[in-house]
């Protein structure tokens, strides 16, 4: 530091940055360092508005004139922030990852075409590859198409660019650059280096690999953009939902991550989804170019029956949901969290020495055990609900495949056993059972038959307690789901945030046999939703229906009720 009151020397000062520099219309943008630049954002808006139209319905061949939400909000951002990169030495754009929020026909589509074209020619980069994703290669070609039809009818563009409709293909041939479709479910995309990717509906990526490869690919482009576009997914444990989570970190806190822009629009959880002033959040197209009609009709169906809620709560109000008959109500769940632990151990030392009942749910050898006990006198004055679930290394490889890598995350914080080989191992199970029986009184538990007398007479004789089969059936499970459901929308019972539980709790449908909807059991989700488990819910209510059952039949005996 120099001394006080003297100039600090040539040699000490910080360089300054060069002007932007940046020329549109004859206005040249002054500014240095990290700044907004008008003209580029104005570049972008022009090449939208005078290059672009609009391909459908009663919009078809006009000029694609951004609407101001579109404008201020997306587009201005996306193409106006810069900085200066000391590599390239050179104003860049601020943002390389978009993400893009919003529920079904609000523009997605259009929007992708619009941004897919400009950084194919708007950027006069040389041998500019643009590359637009999806899962697979029909859901790809939607944006394509779109973009492909502004080509034709755009006499500029059309002159330049070269439409291959048969291989998905748009060609710059004057830059060498082109804009084609790549899909999830085809080989060979590490070899891209992009300039641009656009992806669409990125809720039905079954992983991240497709993103990665995308993104790793850009490391040497001066100013790639990869924006996504989607509507919410319905699939707690998915890429997309991790995605989404850390992009409202982003949107709430922009320094987080200064190169990720995020635009997120979710009708909240607790709002009320008939209210007509909630619909706009998630829908800023409402009065621009979509129409509150089909909102107002498919609000009076969803109303009116309830298996259409769902389906309107996630495409029409872009909330996250789960499948179209989840059984239980997220947003109340969440609020019966209690007192958060930080780890299993940590509960269990809190709730240590006091009375327990337990229910079972023993799977297959190769796929996860789960183990819980209610605590009638739990931490926050209602019962408390421990788990423990166990998997075979096997199990883990395959479910952190389709869960983002979260399994093996919860392994790591204690949330799950994982026992060697491709088969669980039993005697880890007895052993840890036992181990609860003596940190808390377990009074009795409820198990799955299924798991068979050799079970059942294995830890009788490691734990001496009252085990009682209950039938995995719509008789044997309906109290108890009954009354999880009950103390759930009263708030009288506490999960502490188990995370493990969450999953299955959000992945678990219900059956009713026909004819009688008061009865019902858990039930495992449709086929497409490999990777979910649900073991978690059973064991719950067996848990709750033997704390019931013991309770009942004390008061009946006149002996004092074991809370």
């Amino acid at each position: 530091m120099p001394p006080r009151g003297r100039a600090p020397s040539a040699s000490s000062r910080k360089p300054r940055l060069p002007e932007c520099g940046f020329t549109l219309d004859g206005r040249t943008c002054r500014k240095r360092g990290d700044h907004f630049c008008r003209p580029r954002a104005a570049h972008a808006v022009a090449f939208c508005s005078e290059l672009c139209v609009h391909t459908k319905d009663k919009w078809a061949r006009r000029p694609f004139e951004l609407a101001s939400w579109q404008r201020k909000d997306i587009i201005e951002p996306l193409f106006g922030e810069v900085t200066w990169d000391p590599e390239w030495e050179s104003y860049v754009r601020r943002y390389q990852i978009g993400w893009i929020e919003l529920a079904r026909k609000n523009g997605k589509s259009e929007l992708l075409a619009f941004i897919a074209l400009y950084l194919l020619v708007g950027d006069g980069v040389e041998g500019a590859e643009i590359y637009g994703c999806a899962m697979d290669r029909g859901q790809a070609a939607k944006v394509f198409d779109v973009a492909a039809r502004m080509v034709k009818l755009s006499p500029v563009l059309s002159a330049r660019l070269v439409v291959k409709d048969h291989i998905k293909r748009i060609i710059d041939e004057r830059t060498g650059s082109y804009y084609e479709v790549v899909a999830a479910d085809a080989a060979g995309n590490l070899g891209h280096n992009p300039h641009g990717v656009v992806f669409d509906e990125v809720l039905t990526q079954r992983d991240a690999r497709l993103w990665d490869a995308m993104r790793t690919g850009m490391g040497t482009r001066a100013q790639p953009m990869m924006i996504a576009a989607t509507t919410a997914g319905d699939d707690p444990a998915s890429f997309a939902r991790s995605e989404h989570d850390e992009c409202v970190r982003i949107q709430d806190d922009p320094d987080r991550a200064r190169h990720r822009f995020a635009y997120v629009r979710n009708v909240p959880e607790d709002a009320d989804p008939w209210d007509e002033k909630n619909w706009a959040l998630a829908n800023p197209a409402l009065g621009d170019f979509l129409s509150i009609r089909s909102l107002r009709q498919e609000a009076a169906e969803a109303r009116n029956d309830p298996s259409k809620e769902n389906s309107f709560r996630q495409y029409r109000l872009n909330q996250w949901v789960q499948q179209a008959h989840r059984w239980m109500p997220m947003h109340l769940y969440r609020q019966c969290a209690g007192t958060v632990a930080p780890a299993p151990d940590w509960l269990r030392a809190e709730l240590a020495g006091r009375r327990a009942y337990g229910g079972l749910d023993l799977a297959a050898k190769l796929d996860m055990t789960a183990w819980s006990l209610l605590i009638p006198d739990g931490l926050d004055g209602v019962p408390s609900m421990l788990w423990r679930f166990w998997l075979p290394e096997a199990a883990v490889r395959f479910l952190d495949g389709r869960t983002n890598g979260r399994v093996s995350q919860w392994a790591d914080g204690g949330w799950i056993t994982v026992t060697p080989g491709d088969v669980i191992d039993y005697d880890v199970i007895y052993a840890d059972i036992a181990e609860d029986c003596r940190t808390f009184k377990v009074m009795a538990a409820g198990y799955d038959e299924w798991s068979g007398e050799p079970v059942r007479q294995e830890i009788q004789k490691k734990t001496r307690i009252d085990l009682a089969p209950i039938p995995q059936t719509y008789r044997g499970l309906t109290f108890g789901m009954t009354e999880l459901m009950a103390l759930t929308k009263s708030r009288n019972w506490t999960h502490h945030a188990n995370p493990v539980a969450e999953w299955c709790f959000d992945a678990v449908a219900v059956r009713h046999p026909a004819g009688d909807a008061d009865q019902l059991r858990p039930d495992k989700p449709d086929r497409q939703a490999v990777g979910k488990r649900i073991d978690a819910v059973p064991t719950a209510a067996m848990a709750i229906t033997r704390w019931r059952e013991l309770a009942q039949k004390h008061a009946r005996s006149g002996r004092m009720v074991i809370r």
